[in-house]
């Protein structure tokens, strides 16, 4: 188990209105964020539980942010309704499609996912299948 991802953001007040709205579907709500010295950014976390979290966040380095060749964020959604309603909202709001939502029996019978990348090219998974929470 993770405690969280980060993904770095060029355009953070662009990532931040994207990830609301998606984010929205699976159970994550954005956090206030205490400044603590580091780049700007923004938390989502399921709500009351501390762990574990997204970040967006410019970074540290003060590099631009660039997206990884052959990685995922996938999260967890309640339901296969909520699949596609991520996935959809993604896709409404500058997201590239990367595989509709449906089935995957090469993974699993129940396995329910959809693909995207976000607007600076991250690669998400939207998943709802028997176990996840």
């Amino acid at each position: 188990m993770f405690s969280h991802i980060q993904v770095g953001a060029r355009d953070l007040d662009r990532m931040i209105a994207f990830y609301d709205m998606v984010l929205a579907h699976v159970g994550l709500q954005r956090q206030p964020v205490e400044p603590d010295g580091g780049p700007p950014g923004a938390i989502w976390q399921r709500q009351g539980q501390r762990w574990p979290q997204f970040v967006v966040q410019l970074p540290f380095n003060g590099l631009p942010a660039t997206w990884g060749n052959g990685w995922q964020v996938s999260f967890a959604a309640p339901s296969q309704m909520a699949v596609r309603l991520a996935w959809e909202t993604a896709l409404a709001h500058g997201g590239i499609d990367e595989g509709a939502p449906g089935l995957r029996p090469n993974y699993n019978d129940d396995y329910y996912g959809a693909y995207c990348r976000d607007p600076e090219g991250n690669k998400l998974c939207f998943v709802y299948a028997g176990g996840l929470p």
